[in-house]
């Protein structure tokens, strides 16, 4: 067992879990405008789903409108639907005809408490995977030092890394969360 490749391997794990949880953080809206809040989104066309990014042009034309063109005029009620049918984003476009406009009310204090609650779900959520990728990493120390393939010290040693790196990255995770909170909950 090669110790640099399991820290590696820990800290590429954590890397994607960062920044997944990154992206879930951008999908929530903030009372403010933002074409990444619609990149959860999916879209049902030509009988199958495929992100809003591929069906369609997004942009934040102002703080408060989205506008979407679509690729194909005939997906224009596919993409009103798989908006409004989206619980988490509580959005109700309207269309032209030819593009999707999506207004972004204010936000509501009940609203911003739910969006809270949400990002500490997410965190959590994160968190579980990050513990799970620690658990494995722990698991492959433990066997290598079973099967004497390490020694204790160096046993010891590779724990004490993870153990560090697992609590750099839920110190990392923690103030990101706190940083969208805080912009959701200001006026």
């Amino acid at each position: 067992m090669d110790a640099n490749k399991v820290l590696s391997g820990l800290e590429t794990k954590f890397s994607e879990a960062t920044e997944r949880f990154g992206t879930d953080l951008k999908s929530l809206r903030t009372g403010r405008a933002n074409s990444s809040m619609l990149d959860t989104v999916v879209v049902e066309v030509y009988g199958t789903t495929m992100p809003m990014n591929q069906v369609a042009t997004v942009s934040a034309v102002d703080a408060q409108l989205i506008q979407i063109t679509p690729f194909d005029p005939n997906n224009l009620e596919a993409i009103s639907l798989s908006i409004r049918n989206n619980p988490s984003l509580g959005l109700n476009p309207s269309d032209d005809g030819r593009v999707i406009r999506v207004p972004i009310p204010a936000l509501t204090e009940e609203r911003r408490r739910e969006l809270a609650k949400q990002i500490s779900e997410r965190l959590e959520e994160c968190m579980v995977r990050l513990r799970g990728v620690r658990h494995d990493a722990m698991d492959n120390i433990s066997k290598a030092k079973k099967d004497k393939e390490i020694g204790e010290d160096d046993a010891k040693r590779l724990e004490k890394q993870v153990d560090e790196a697992m609590s750099s990255r839920r110190s990392l995770l923690e103030s990101m969360a706190k940083e969208k909170e805080k912009e959701v909950m200001t006026l």
